[in-house]
């Protein structure tokens, strides 16, 4: 028998001859999907974390659709995030604002075919939010609150801010993330609720410091539980100029890239500012977007940071000030158009 692939259609021919007959098939081949496609950009083929997964139809739109790729320029986040939970179920994102942490959790729960159930922890979430409560008259009227749903149902639960978890949430996961794999509903005559065989866990933080108002070191006990952690960095920072972040930027804007390349420049000095511990915030590749979105509609680079960059970063007069000539180092003062 010999196969001859047609790729156009991607499908094989089958000749096979003897005895005075010759019989020919056609076997179609399905081209890769979207997602596998993904799968082998990022290397996580191996690591599949939807094996025997399956969810009730009101979750569907939970599991994220529609997420832009991610700009990788070897630091393999996609891989490092994916194998932690395949083998581990639960890890740790650490890194400054700005820095991809959410796209990339987004990515993975999109690649996956998994749910999300993300819970920004510095916001007032109370216990009951999280974890359920009865609602009107009757036992038979609990409703279960996010966390329980996802150890319920499965998924990827993203624990964003996690340093600015309350204390009390923190001890109610712990029997969950560790070899007991189960939580108890003391709310609900303590009923006891085995976390999922799909359920994972990220968490995402700044890193602790005084700039970021409601952080503080994480619990101990639940830092142990943490079996990965990933550091995350910006694609530019001071004298590193990343081709890929100019590049995008200059896609989505449709600015000179002469221009976008001038304006990650001015960012990298601020991330290293922000870095070294004098400007108080650093601007994400979207706050530079925005920048250039003003630059695209006619302003010139200066002004458009007035409006951007400059205000963004503190209603310090002085920490504008530094900020404002930082821009001025790159563009001047600030009467030329882009080119």
């Amino acid at each position: 028998m010999i196969l001859e692939q047609e790729t156009k259609d991607h499908s094989f021919v089958a000749k096979a001859e003897g005895a005075g007959t010759r019989l020919t098939v056609k076997l179609s081949v399905a081209p890769k999907t979207g997602i596998q496609s993904l799968k082998e950009r990022y290397n996580t083929i191996k690591y599949d974390l939807g094996t025997g997964y399956s969810y009730p139809d009101s979750l569907k739109s939970m599991i994220p659709s529609n997420v832009p790729d991610y700009v990788d320029e070897g630091e393999n986040y996609v891989e490092k995030i994916t194998r932690a939970l395949f083998y581990f179920k639960q890890c740790a994102l650490i890194g400054p604002s700005g820095t991809g942490k959410t796209h990339i959790v987004y990515l993975v729960a999109k690649m996956a075919g998994l749910p999300l159930w993300e819970i920004n922890c510095g916001l007032q979430t109370s216990v009951y939010d999280l974890f359920g409560k009865f609602v009107g008259l009757g036992k038979e009227n609990w409703v279960d609150g996010l966390i329980v749903s996802w150890c319920r149902y499965g998924g990827i639960l993203y624990l964003d801010e996690a340093n600015m978890m309350k204390q009390d949430i923190a001890t109610r996961l712990n029997p969950i993330l560790d070899t007991r794999g189960h939580m108890v509903l003391t709310e609900k005559d303590n009923e006891i609720i085995p976390r999922h065989p799909n359920g994972y866990v990220v968490i995402s933080m700044n890193p602790y410091s005084a700039e970021f108002a409601g952080t503080k070191p994480l619990n101990a006990a639940f830092r142990r539980r943490m079996s990965v952690w990933v550091d995350f960095d910006y694609l530019s920072v001071g004298p590193k100029i990343s081709k890929r972040e100019v590049t995008m930027i200059a896609e989505r804007t449709n600015i000179p890239m002469p221009t976008t390349e001038r304006m990650v420049r001015v960012a990298a000095d601020m991330r290293k500012r922000y870095k070294n511990g004098d400007l108080p915030y650093a601007p994400s590749v979207g706050d530079v977007v925005n920048w250039a979105t003003l630059v695209g509609d006619g302003l010139n680079p200066t002004k458009a940071a007035e409006e951007t960059i400059i205000s963004m970063t503190s209603d310090d007069p002085e920490v504008q000030g530094t900020v404002r000539r930082i821009v001025q180092m790159v563009f001047g003062s600030g009467t030329e158009r882009p080119a």
